[in-house]
């Protein structure tokens, strides 16, 4: 009832729609992981999804956490200053910094000098693996239960 009452509440706010994962295929951004698994895994807990390296940091639930948030891991200063200075993932955020990571910062920060730890650039596809790793977040769980939870009712 709870959580009923929560995922209503949320989705009248429009902090919470299918809009917001609709810009990319997350198909073609699984796909493309494939590239990224050399220095990110995908992992809730103790549930591996996506086995990867440990260079970059857990991509689970990284839409809508705060950049340079992620437990244990050591972020570069400015990671963690754009963090500090309100920067939080969404698809459209995420898929442009991964287009070029250091420029990104540089541009969040206002600050020539940031530098990114992430020197991989995507040049295409930014927004299909943004929709994909949007498939991990706790916000998508939430959105597909409550389907789930719609579909048992009708």
């Amino acid at each position: 009832m709870l959580k009923a009452l929560f995922l209503t509440t949320f989705m009248a706010t429009g902090a919470f729609s299918t809009a917001a994962f609709a810009e990319g295929d997350a198909a073609a951004g699984e796909d493309l992981f494939k590239r990224c698994k050399s220095c990110h895994g995908i992992a809730n807990g103790d549930d591996t999804i996506v086995r990867g390296g440990r260079t970059g940091p857990n991509l689970f639930g990284i839409i809508g956490m705060t950049a340079g948030a992620v437990e244990g891991f050591r972020y570069g200063d400015d990671m963690v200053a754009a963090g500090e200075a309100g920067l939080v993932w969404d698809e459209e955020t995420l898929a442009e910094y991964i287009t070029d990571p250091t420029a990104y910062l540089r541009t969040y920060l206002d600050d020539d000098s940031a530098r990114a730890k992430m020197t991989f650039k995507l040049r295409s596809g930014s927004e299909d693996m943004a929709a994909y790793l949007a498939t991990f977040s706790p916000a998508m769980e939430m959105e597909e239960t409550a389907e789930a939870e719609d579909g048992e009712s009708s």
